[in-house]
């Protein structure tokens, strides 16, 4: 973060000093939600959630080395009092990020992928300068503007992930950072009950190339229309990415080997050259030639994309982690979330990697998919029945539509019950995925297995 004297982050935030305030006191930084993260020169944002409110921890966050804390009410402690500090962290950090010129905002959205092109991004253009990103999946109201308040005058590249749950929420995250690359992936079937169909979706997701500036570059799809469409919505240059001939950044002669890693060549108007992928599953190919095509309207020359992307390795947890236990039992933890899209890729994925080998899947019903939900989890009832698995293990008490799809499935009604069912079944050499919902939990079944214990 820029140093911000505690009388410029009230001007900013519109909020008030307390009498413990001092209005000289320097902000460095980082500005944070957790207490047990703060550090000397750290501003504590005290917000109030189901389980905690932080200004309960005020005194606790200014004794550790906290300049003040933001605050809506009086604390025992230097504070900032405004009135909405959800509100109050969007105007701090759009007031830093109007302060580095010198830095480019790249946002990435879309209904699958986006942690994995943000990581990949990420990774591209720390090797061109100094390149903020967010840690997992920080992408919403909150994680948004603490992402760009770790930038300072030394950041080159703010590598955004924008999440939407309804219309204007990413027009919101771009006012808060205004994105000169815009990079939509997909639209597909996550939330899909929330937003009422795809092309709802659809409306969300180019909120980002709307807020792009006429000199700005939108990296869009070229192989899913409702992406296609969103050139009509934007004074940008249109870069097309895919496997399509019409992509401006493409995969050709593309290969999966045993372990369904993919090696292709990569394609752009520059030049070409061969990349051979660490990320499991032919969909990690989508992921990479979206970041490929950032980097490339970055200014970074195709040998150099080729390399990074080759060498990545997976950055954020529970995506397609693919993990071999001593005895030959491999693990694809893919528990982070789950819609319809993102478990017909994970599937694929055990297919290639489970060739030849007894294979397994722990599933639980999927979930914001409005009055399409019943008939959708139904299909993946039958998805996962017809898979040529050894057992199917769905997990959890809405498991009904899931089980009328997959009659001989296993029905586990929690994820101990699930880690115990399929400990019992496993036998060396067999493959596993442990794919759903993030509300499912489903990473403990993966890692008790991985820990060899599943009572």
């Amino acid at each position: 973060m820029i140093p911000l004297p505690l009388a410029r982050v009230a001007e900013i935030t519109s909020g008030a000093l307390n009498g413990l305030a001092d209005p000289a006191a320097l902000v460095r930084g980082p500005v944070v939600i957790d207490s047990r993260a703060v550090v000397p020169g750290s501003l504590f944002v005290a917000i109030k959630g189901e389980r905690a409110d932080g200004h309960d921890f005020a005194r606790q966050a200014h004794e550790a080395g906290a300049v003040a804390v933001l605050a809506t009410r009086p604390v025992d402690a230097p504070a900032v009092i405004v009135g909405d500090p959800q509100a109050a962290l969007a105007a701090l950090a759009n007031a830093v990020v109007r302060e580095l010129p010198g830095a480019t905002v790249v946002g990435v959205t879309g209904s699958a992928g986006k942690t994995t092109t943000k990581d990949l991004l990420a990774g591209l253009a720390a090797r061109m300068g100094p390149t903020v990103a967010p840690v997992g999946s920080y992408n919403n109201e909150i994680g948004h503007p603490l992402t760009v308040l770790k930038a300072d005058e030394g950041t080159r590249f703010l590598v955004l992930e924008l999440s939407a749950r309804n219309i204007g929420h990413i027009a919101y995250l771009a006012e808060i950072a205004p994105p000169r690359i815009g990079v939509v992936l997909n639209v597909g079937t996550a939330h899909l009950g929330v937003f009422g169909g795809k092309e709802a979706i659809a409306r969300a997701k180019g909120e980002l190339v709307e807020a792009l500036p006429a000199d700005g570059t939108a990296v869009l799809n070229a192989d899913d229309p409702l992406v296609s469409e969103m050139a009509g919505r934007t004074e940008a240059r249109v870069t097309w990415f895919g496997r399509a001939a019409r992509a401006h950044v493409r995969a050709e002669d593309e290969t999966l080997d045993a372990a369904g890693r993919a090696s292709f060549t990569l394609r752009t108007p520059s030049g070409a050259a061969p990349v051979r992928l660490r990320l499991y599953g032919a969909h990690a190919v989508e992921n990479a030639l979206a970041a490929a095509a950032a980097a490339y309207e970055l200014g970074m020359p195709v040998a150099a994309i080729a390399e990074e992307l080759s060498a990545a390795e997976p950055r954020s947890r529970w995506r397609m982690e693919v993990t071999d236990r001593p005895d030959g039992v491999t693990v694809i933890n893919d528990a982070y979330n789950a819609n319809p899209d993102s478990m017909r890729a994970a599937f694929g994925s055990l297919g290639v990697i489970g060739a030849g080998r007894r294979r397994f899947a722990v599933i639980a019903a999927l979930r914001e998919l409005g009055e399409d939900g019943p008939a959708l989890n139904e299909d993946l009832g039958r998805l996962a029945a017809g898979a040529g698995l050894e057992a199917v293990i769905v997990v959890g008490e809405d498991a009904g539509p899931v089980l009328r799809g997959a009659p001989g499935a296993i029905h586990a009604p929690d994820t101990a019950a699930a880690a115990r069912e399929l400990s019992d079944r496993l036998a060396p050499g067999d493959a596993v995925l442990v794919k759903g919902p993030r509300a499912a939990g489903l990473e403990r079944v993966a890692e008790a297995i991985l820990g060899g214990d599943a009572r």
